[in-house]
């Protein structure tokens, strides 16, 4: 009975997300991209073009990861971005293909519900990433991991704050998805939320984003599932 309620509600978005095609660029001329995505852009381009790893794409929550202390692989490349959009990764996807890694982790989207993106745009723009992914490196595995909660009692982000409620359903978007597009959901936000649903305090700096301790956390989680 559960089931059938969540996926009445979840009906109307679905079919939002299945009609954009014909309109898919509708945000995409928007400068949603932040000046330090240049920067970003500049170090990737310095890094050697090695395929077959292990690759992290997201925003800053990826970005602040020191994905191979977490991981214990010195060959995890992290491709997080501090503002960045799911449009802004889409505009950067071709970086991750030309890699064809054997592994892509994605955390995107607290962003773009801070932006007031619509939920059902955001979900189908993952499926575009996604899309992407598998036509041009069909041996990448790829694995979706959820938005993860905020903790609004901080001050310092409050556009990303008391939107929880599209959080929520970006991600069970994502999951309806996962066997029809190929992709695997990882439920971390379970690892990083109080009884409250809001960030744990003790995995996070001001409300948004994680400290050291979460990455550990994060990273061994994976591991549990045998995805790393």
């Amino acid at each position: 009975m559960k089931k059938l309620c969540l996926l009445m509600l979840l009906m109307p978005a679905l079919a939002m997300a299945q009609s954009i095609p014909t309109n898919q660029n509708l945000f995409d001329t928007i400068p949603f991209i932040p000046d330090h995505t240049v920067e970003r852009l500049k170090v990737f381009a310095t890094q050697p073009v090695k395929q077959g790893g292990t690759i992290f794409l997201g925003d800053s929550i990826t970005e602040m990861g020191d994905w191979g202390k977490a991981t214990g692989d010195s060959t995890v490349l992290n491709r997080g971005i501090g503002g960045d959009i799911t449009y802004g990764v889409l505009k950067r996807l071709d970086d991750v293909i030309n890699r064809q890694p054997k592994k892509l982790f994605i955390l995107l989207g607290i962003n773009d519900i801070g932006k007031d993106i619509p939920d059902a745009v955001i979900a189908y723009n993952y499926f575009r990433i996604i899309s992407r992914v598998h036509a041009k490196s069909s041996g990448t595995q790829i694995y979706v991991q959820s938005i993860l909660p905020v903790d609004p009692t901080h001050a310092r982000f409050p556009q990303h704050y008391d939107k929880g409620r599209h959080v929520a359903q970006v991600n069970n978007l994502l999951k309806a998805k996962a066997r029809e597009l190929n992709f695997t959901y990882v439920n971390i936000a379970q690892l990083f939320t109080d009884k409250r649903g809001l960030l744990k305090p003790e995995y996070t700096i001001e409300g948004l984003h994680l400290n050291a301790k979460a990455y550990m956390v994060w990273a061994a989680y994976l591991k549990k599932l045998k995805y790393l």
